[in-house]
């Protein structure tokens, strides 16, 4: 399967699942590329953003593990090409 670059980005309501959350990342590391992370505390949310290269599987994957937390927001832009 062809590999394709692109940017998640995760908005985090419930700071409870942040644990969870980076073990999730710490599973999918051989996907990322690059994490930036910024702490929102005036509105007591965190915005994430990540440089993933994967298939659309492994990136699909990652995105719905993410989804699945309670409190935690993704959406994902790919690139065409691979």
């Amino acid at each position: 399967m062809e590999k394709r670059i692109g940017v998640i980005g995760i908005v985090i309501e419930n700071r409870d699942n942040v644990a969870k959350l980076n073990l999730l990342l710490a599973e999918f590391a051989n996907c990322i590329i690059g994490r930036m992370g910024v702490p929102y505390r005036e509105k007591e949310i965190s915005i994430i953003s990540l440089i993933v290269e994967g298939t659309t599987d492994e990136i699909g994957a990652l995105t719905g593990k993410i989804g699945s937390l309670k409190g935690v927001l993704v959406k994902t832009a790919l690139t065409k090409l691979s």
